[in-house]
């Protein structure tokens, strides 16, 4: 049994410090909004009133938060963690972030003598609560393998990157992709309503080509049932592709479709979809060519 304290109780963080608990540790919990930790303490979490308290005899660090903003003001701002963490804690920054914050944390926290891992994850709400996420770690090497007995309950694969911060440098490459298979399905979609094809037969096919994929499958299924329900929301799905673009833009790399499908991004969030589901965008697609995808 490992003493955790896990900070940040969103979408992601509760499945994951529920899953430590069902796997035996010791969870201490503690969220901005103190409300969203009973749902764990009824499951045997401790509930801390800060995070000082919550990482105190914590021998392992976790969070998982929304953004860049989110886990400056944790460490450095509001929350004060720099200030509580003492030497020999691990600290794992689970958050989809840029490499230079990541950077920056691994200086603060070795300054004090705790060990640093960039590990966000692949994976969403139903990857989370299920413990069938994809975790991708920067950072010492003897570091992560102390700790992936802790990562197993969580995950469906680890992936030991190198040196931090190429953990956070491969969720952004990862991320990518994602943006890019979305907009695949939303215009494949939307082109073969346009033609008149029958929006199932066109996702029977995509099923079992060699170009298949998950998110083919889920995503379009969601789309014929008008479901936009949040399980990664639009608004984050942009602040991803605007640290896609910085990402790109620091290094010099074009990355021309990817700043094509931020712009339809914008204009989801600019339609008010904010807070669907990162799919919602496709409905951009939709207004542009007349028609809406639906069985």
């Amino acid at each position: 049994m490992t003493n955790i304290a896990y900070l940040g109780l969103g979408i992601m963080g509760r499945g994951m410090a529920a899953n430590l608990l069902k796997a035996g540790h010791s969870v201490t919990v503690w969220n901005r909004t103190p409300e969203r930790c009973a749902p764990l303490t009824a499951q045997g979490a401790k509930q801390a009133a800060t995070p000082a308290d919550a990482v105190a005899d914590a021998e392992v660090i976790m969070y998982c938060l929304s953004d860049d903003k989110a886990v400056e003001d944790l460490v450095w701002g509001q929350g004060r963690l720099i200030d509580a963490v003492k030497p020999g804690q691990i600290v794992l920054d689970m958050t989809t972030i840029h490499p230079d914050t990541s950077r920056k944390e691994c200086a603060a926290f070795t300054e004090k003598g705790a060990e640093f891992l960039d590990a966000p994850v692949f994976g969403s709400k139903n990857e989370a609560a299920n413990g069938g996420l994809w975790i991708v770690v920067g950072g010492k090497r003897e570091i992560y393998d102390k700790v992936s007995p802790l990562l197993k309950p969580l995950s469906e694969t680890t992936h030991y990157m190198g040196e931090n911060p190429m953990g956070a440098s491969m969720k952004l490459v990862g991320n990518l992709l994602v943006a890019f298979q979305l907009e695949a399905i939303g215009e494949a979609m939307v082109l073969a309503t346009k033609a008149g094809l029958n929006p199932h037969d066109v996702l029977g096919v995509l099923h079992v080509t060699d170009f298949k994929s998950p998110i083919f499958d889920g995503v379009g299924a969601a789309l014929v049932r008008r479901d936009f329900d949040v399980d990664f929301a639009l608004k984050l799905m942009l602040k991803d592709a605007n640290l896609i673009a910085q990402f790109a833009q620091d290094l010099n790399v074009p990355v021309p479709g990817a700043a094509a499908i931020r712009e339809n991004i914008k204009i989801g969030v600019n339609r008010g979809w904010g807070e669907e589901n990162a799919s919602a965008f496709i409905k951009v697609l939709e207004e542009g060519a007349g028609v809406q995808v639906k069985g």
